[in-house]
C-alpha cells in the first residue's frame, strides 16, 4: 500500500505542473464536514469552528475556518484540478459575484452528517439536507446569469462534486450513546444500512439539482484518529470502531453502483478513502500518526486545538493536526490519493 501511495504522489505531482491554473473542469463544488470546511461554520454558533489560532499557521491568511495548519484536502484536490485559488466558501458567495460561483462553491460544514440530529451537542451546523439547499441557491444564481435553467444544468452537468460526509454520524452520532439513542436502536450493519438509504435520497437531490459527476469519499479508519484513541483509552487503533465504519464504506461502495444503475446519465465513483490512509506515511516523512500536532481542549470543544497556544514545530512529521483532523502534509498525501480515482470524471 505504500508503494501505492507513492505512485499516486508522484503521479498528481508530475501532472500538477501541466494543469495549474487552467482547470479540467469548469467548475468545482463541494460538500460534506470538517475535513473539507473551508468557513462555513466561522459565523454559527457553534464549538466546531476553527477561525482562531493555532489553526491557519500556516495558511497565507492565517485562521480561516479550515480545521487544519493550513491547507485542507478539498484545497489541493481543486489545486490538482487546475484551479488557480481555492473554491470559496458558501458562506462568502452573498459578496461574491455571479462570475465567481460559476468556478464553484464549498458548502461543507464542520460536525455535519447526513442525518440532521448529528453533531446538534456542539451547536449549529450545516447539515448535508441544508447543504443542498443552500446549493438549490447558487443553482438559481448561475440559472438567473445564464439565462435559463436549460443553460444551468448544461453547465452543472461538466463540473465535478465532491461530498466527503458521515465520519460525523459516528463520531458525533452513533459512539456517542451519551447524546445520541442510535445505538440503541441500531445494530452496526443497521445504522450503516440506515445512513446510506438516507444518503442515497440526498445525493438523488444533488442529481435533480444538475450534478452528473459526483466523487462520494468513503469514511477513514475513525478508529485511528487521537480523539477516538483518547476516548476508548486505547493504546493504539480501536477496531471495533473501524469495523462499524466499514460497514457504512461496504454499503456506500454498492450505492455507488445502484446510482449508477438507476442514473444512467451520471457518474458516481466511490473514493476508498481506508485504502488510501492506510499506507505507510513514514515514506513521506510523517512519523507521528498517534497524536495531535496542537495542544488540544478538554473542555470546550473537546479534541480541537485549545485556542492561542503554540503547536509542535515539526508540523511536516505529524498526521494529525487536532484530535480529528490531518495536517495539511498528510492532507495532501490523502487528496492526491482521491485525485487519482478522478480522471472518469474529467472525461
Amino acid at each position: 500500500m505504500a508503494s501505492n501511495l507513492k505512485v499516486w504522489l508522484m503521479v498528481s505531482f508530475i501532472l500538477l505542473p501541466l494543469v495549474f491554473g487552467v482547470p479540467q473542469v469548469p467548475c468545482l463544488f463541494i460538500l460534506g464536514d470538517s475535513l473539507f470546511d473551508n468557513g462555513n461554520n466561522n459565523d454559527l454558533v457553534t464549538e466546531a469552528k476553527a477561525n482562531y489560532p493555532p489553526y491557519g499557521i500556516d495558511f497565507p491568511q492565517g485562521p480561516t475556518g479550515r480545521f487544519s495548519n493550513g491547507k485542507n484536502m478539498a484545497d489541493f484536490i481543486a489545486e490538482f484540478l487546475g484551479f488557480g485559488k481555492p473554491i470559496p466558501p458558501f458562506a462568502s458567495t452573498t459578496a461574491t459575484d455571479d462570475q465567481e460561483i460559476l468556478m464553484g462553491v464549498n458548502y461543507a460544514s464542520g460536525a455535519a452528517g447526513i442525518r440532521d440530529e448529528t453533531g446538534h451537542q456542539l451547536g449549529d451546523r450545516i447539515s448535508l439536507k441544508r447543504q443542498l439547499l443552500n446549493h438549490q441557491t447558487i443553482v438559481s444564481r448561475i440559472a438567473f446569469g445564464l439565462g435559463s435553467k436549460e443553460a444551468a444544468a448544461d453547465y452543472l452537468s461538466k463540473c465535478i462534486y465532491l461530498v466527503n460526509i458521515g465520519s460525523n454520524d459516528y463520531i458525533n452520532n452513533y459512539l456517542m450513546p451519551q447524546n445520541y439513542a442510535t445505538s440503541a436502536l441500531y445494530s452496526p450493519d443497521q445504522y450503516a444500512d440506515v445512513l446510506n438509504q438516507q444518503y442515497s435520497k440526498l445525493l438523488k437531490i444533488l442529481y435533480n439539482e444538475g450534478a452528473r459527476k459526483i466523487a462520494l469519499f468513503g469514511l477513514g479508519l475513525i478508529g485511528c484518529i487521537p480523539a477516538e484513541i483518547a476516548n476508548y483509552g486505547a493504546n493504539g487503533c480501536v477496531d471495533t470502531v473501524n469495523k462499524d465504519v466499514q460497514l457504512f464504506n461496504n454499503g456506500l461502495d454498492s450505492l455507488v453502483n445502484d446510482l449508477n444503475h438507476d442514473l444512467a446519465d451520471a457518474q458516481f465513483i466511490y473514493i476508498n478513502v481506508t485504502e488510501i490512509s492506510s499506507g505507510d506515511p513514514s515514506v513521506f516523512g510523517i512519523t507521528v500518526t498517534n497524536a495531535p500536532c496542537c495542544i488540544v481542549s478538554t473542555t470546550i470543544a473537546k479534541g480541537q486545538c485549545a485556542p492561542n497556544l503554540v503547536p509542535c514545530d515539526n508540523r511536516s512529521k505529524y498526521a494529525f493536526y487536532d484530535g480529528f483532523h490531518p495536517t495539511q502534509s498528510a492532507g495532501e498525501l490523502l487528496a492526491a490519493g482521491a485525485y487519482t480515482y478522478l480522471p472518469p470524471l474529467i472525461l
